[in-house]
C-alpha cells in the first residue's frame, strides 16, 4: 500500500448512520486527528510513524507523517500507540451465554445487546451469529442496533440448516430448539430433498438473510449427515440469489465435494493429517475461506476465570467458576506435540497456498467460551502454532470483512467506517499485546469501556 496522503470526502456508510443519535463522550460527527501514530492498515501495510483523521463516522484522510486538520478537530496523541481496525469475530453463537448462566431461556435482545457490547469492550467491531438465531428477534435487532444499542458490536447472522431437527451439537440443539418453541420464531430450518433445499434457499433470500450456515456432521453418530444432493441443490440456488454459504463439516475428506458445490467458506478447520496440500490449493482455488476454530477445546480446559483481562467485564462468582477448584479447569493446558505438529503443519498448508485464514472462536454453543476474550486467545494460538502477527491480524480484520461482506470495516483506509481501536503496545512485536487497549472507536464514537465492563461485572 502506498504511503501517499489520501483524503476523501465520505458521508456516513450505512448502520453506521444511526450512531449520530447517540450521546458519549465522543460523538460520530466529530472530527478526530490521531497523530504519530503506528497504523496497521489491515491488509498487511503498516505506516509506523502515521496520522488518521476521521469525522462523520467514517475515515477522511489516512497519512504517512503529519496531515492536515480541521481546528476544530479533536487530536488524539499516538506516540508510541498502535491503532488497528476494529477485530471481527466470523464464528460466534450469541445470545445463549447470559452473565451468570447460559441457555434458552436467556435468548433475549437484551442479552444480544450483553453479548455484543461485550465484544465491543474487547475492540471487536462485529460478529457473525452462526445458524442459531430466531429471524426476526435477530433482523429486528439488526434494524434498531445503531440508535438503541450503539456502544454494541455488529450483530451479523446467517440462517440455520441441516437435516430436520439436527444440526448443532446435541447439547445446543435442545436449546435452540426451545429458543424456537419460545419465540415462535424459525431458527433451524430442515432440509429433505433437493427440491425443498431450493426452496428454503429463497425462503432466506427473501428475508434478507445473506448467509446460511449448514451442518454436515453426523455428530459421531446420533445425527444424520446432511447428504451431497441436498447441499449441492441449496448451494446452486443460493449462489443464483446471492447469498452465500458457509459449512460446519465433520471432516478434510468433506471439503472437496462441498467447494464444488459452491460452499464459500468453512467454519471449522478440521486439521490433521487428512488435510492435504490438495485440499489447501482447491480451497484457495474457489476462494474460500477456512476459520481454523483451534481454541474451543483448549480454552475449555483451562482455569481462564483467573486471566485480569476476563474478570475486567464478569461477575467475580462467574469468574470464579471458569478457575475455582471445583471447575475441572487446569491452571496450565498440557497439550500433545503430536497434535501441535499436526495442526501447525494443516495450517502451513493454508498458508503457503494462499487460503484466507478468517478469525473465528465459536463461542456461545457451550458454556465457559467468553465472547471477545476468546477471540485475543484464538489470535495467540494461531502465532503459537506458525502463524506471524501481521498474518493474524489480517485474519481477524480484512479477510473477516471481505468474507463477510463487510464493505466499511476491516481497514485503516479512507471511506471506511472510523471502527478502530487504539493499543498502549504494538501487536507485531507480540500479538497479545491487542489486549493493550486504550480506546474503542466504532463508527467514529468513542464506547465507553468502563461503563460497560461496570454494567457487564454488575448484572
Amino acid at each position: 500500500m502506498s504511503y501517499a496522503i489520501f483524503s476523501i470526502r465520505i458521508t456516513l456508510l450505512g448502520l453506521a448512520a444511526g450512531l449520530l443519535l447517540s450521546s458519549g463522550s465522543l460523538l460520530a460527527q466529530d472530527a478526530v486527528l490521531i497523530s504519530s501514530a503506528r497504523l496497521v492498515i489491515g491488509d498487511g501495510s503498516v505506516i509506523e510513524n502515521g496520522s488518521l483523521l476521521f469525522e462523520d463516522g467514517a475515515i477522511a484522510v489516512v497519512g504517512d507523517g503529519a496531515i492536515d486538520a480541521p481546528d476544530r478537530a479533536r487530536v488524539i496523541d499516538g506516540n508510541g500507540r498502535t491503532v488497528i481496525p476494529a477485530l471481527i469475530d466470523g464464528h460466534t453463537h450469541l445470545g445463549y451465554q447470559g452473565t451468570h448462566d447460559w441457555g434458552a431461556h436467556n435468548y433475549t435482545p437484551e442479552t444480544l445487546r450483553d453479548n455484543l457490547e461485550q465484544y465491543a469492550w474487547y475492540g471487536f467491531a462485529a460478529a457473525f451469529s452462526a445458524g442459531s438465531d430466531p429471524d426476526e428477534m435477530a433482523l429486528e435487532f439488526q434494524r434498531t442496533q445503531g440508535e438503541r444499542y450503539p456502544d454494541a458490536a455488529r450483530l451479523l447472522f446467517g440462517a440455520g440448516m441441516a437435516p430436520e431437527g439436527q444440526g448443532p451439537n446435541d447439547t445446543f440443539l435442545v436449546e435452540v430448539v426451545e429458543v424456537e418453541d419460545r419465540t415462535g420464531q424459525t431458527v433451524l430450518r430442515g432440509l429433505t430433498s433437493p427440491e425443498q433445499a431450493m426452496m428454503r434457499a429463497r425462503e432466506v433470500a427473501d428475508r434478507g438473510i445473506p448467509f446460511i450456515k449448514i451442518w454436515v456432521d453426523d455428530r459421531g453418530g446420533s445425527q444424520a449427515k446432511l447428504a451431497p444432493e441436498v447441499y449441492r441443490s441449496l448451494m446452486a440456488e443460493s449462489e443464483r440469489l446471492g447469498v452465500k454459504v458457509f459449512a460446519h463439516h465433520q471432516f478434510p475428506e468433506d471439503m472437496p465435494d462441498l467447494l464444488e458445490a459452491g460452499a464459500a467458506g468453512f467454519l471449522h478447520g478440521r486439521f490433521g493429517d487428512a488435510f492435504t496440500d490438495e485440499i489447501a490449493r482447491q480451497t484457495a482455488a474457489a476462494g474460500a475461506f477456512v476459520i481454523p476454530n483451534l481454541g474451543l477445546g483448549e480454552l475449555r480446559r483451562e482455569a481462564i476465570g483467573d486471566d485480569p483481562f476476563l474478570r475486567a467485564v464478569m461477575p467475580a462468582e462467574s469468574a470464579n467458576a471458569l478457575s475455582g477448584p471445583d471447575s475441572g479447569r487446569q491452571a496450565s493446558v498440557t497439550r500433545n506435540t503430536g497434535r501441535e505438529a499436526s495442526l501447525s503443519a494443516s495450517l502451513s498448508r493454508l498458508l503457503d497456498a494462499g487460503v484466507d485464514i478468517v478469525l473465528g472462536t465459536d463461542a456461545g454453543p457451550l458454556p465457559g467460551h467468553p465472547f471477545g476474550y476468546s477471540g485475543h486467545r484464538e489470535l495467540e494460538i494461531y502465532i503459537r502454532l506458525g502463524m506471524t502477527p501481521m498474518q493474524a491480524l489480517v485474519a481477524a480484520t480484512s479477510a473477516a470483512a471481505r468474507h463477510l461482506d463487510l464493505d466499511d470495516l476491516g481497514l485503516l483506509a479512507p471511506g471506511h467506517s472510523a471502527s478502530l481501536v487504539i493499543l498502549s503496545a504494538n501487536p507485531l512485536d507480540d500479538i497479545s499485546n491487542t489486549r493493550s487497549i486504550e480506546r474503542v472507536f466504532l463508527a467514529g464514537r468513542e464506547i465507553d469501556r468502563e461503563a460497560i465492563a461496570g454494567r457487564l461485572r454488575e448484572l
